[in-house]
């Protein structure tokens, strides 16, 4: 593929001539935040282990205009992380925007039930990935003396629900890992911020329902709200208005949130 050359910043587009990585990009939020950042002017570096649809996404935003790269990556393993980093500064130059979006929820399971190899995968997913994205971007941020990192964070980061502890203590300590990556990085011009979506209409929604384990998953599914509007969220946290949320874990839940990103009037 010819290398995809940016262009300086225009007014029009809050993100044109910048570039962004998104973890778990094949469906859900992180599909819907490659669109998102796309139709805003980034160039966009795919990263899921699920290649095909990646590959079928990366397509579709070019066909329709934009940047994008699609890239192979398990973020249980740094090396993968490395060369995700690699591609997108090979490809576009520079690297402005990081989504630790990658997660899973299953296997759902009590802890007496629970299978110590799956609780583990889970735990390497949705902690240690975020450790390895924060790893690979970082130096480069550094650099550059600029760059904002998106992680995906949950309620359940600071509450507990049965059937939940790999989901649950994997949240936290990413939630850790947010405020430490906020005090070593602020002064270098470096933004770390979680987001807090709440429930979201995704795949995960099918495992959570389908578990009939605690209380989410008696949830009517008109409670969930869209990918789309937690894409456009992490759009925001990476924009200009949100800098005073650097180290902090926004939840989309209250009103006060979703009003100030413009989700509602």
């Amino acid at each position: 593929m010819e290398k995809q050359t940016l262009t300086d910043t225009d007014p029009t587009d809050d993100f044109r001539g910048k570039a962004a990585i998104i973890t778990g990009a094949s469906r859900g939020i992180g599909a819907a935040a490659a669109r998102e950042l796309a139709g805003r002017g980034a160039a966009v570096v795919l990263a899921s282990r699920t290649v095909q649809q990646i590959d079928e996404l990366a397509e579709n935003i070019r066909n329709e205009g934009g940047k994008s790269l699609a890239v192979a990556c398990d973020v249980t393993r740094y090396s993968d992380c490395e060369t995700t980093v690699a591609r997108c500064l090979d490809e576009f130059g520079q690297l402005d925007i990081l989504v630790n979006n990658a997660g899973v929820i299953d296997p759902i399971a009590r802890l007496a039930d629970s299978d110590p190899e799956q609780w583990g995968l889970a735990a390497d997913i949705n902690y240690k990935g975020v450790y390895h994205g924060l790893r690979a971007a970082i130096p480069v941020m550094e650099r550059q003396a600029s760059g904002t990192i998106v992680n995906i964070s949950s309620g359940a980061a600071t509450g507990v629900l049965e059937g939940w502890s790999h989901y649950c203590s994997s949240k936290a300590a990413a939630l850790s890992l947010t405020r430490c990556a906020d005090l070593e990085c602020r002064d270098k011009g470096i933004r770390v911020v979680g987001l807090s979506p709440g429930t979201v209409a995704t795949d995960m929604q099918v495992s959570i329902k389908a578990s009939g384990i605690n209380p989410i998953s008696q949830l009517d599914p008109s409670a969930h709200i869209s990918p789309e509007w937690v894409a456009k969220a992490i759009a925001w946290l990476c924009g200009p208005d949100a800098g005073d949320l650097a180290g902090t874990d926004l939840s989309l839940r209250t009103e006060e949130a979703r009003r100030r990103i413009g989700l509602i009037t």
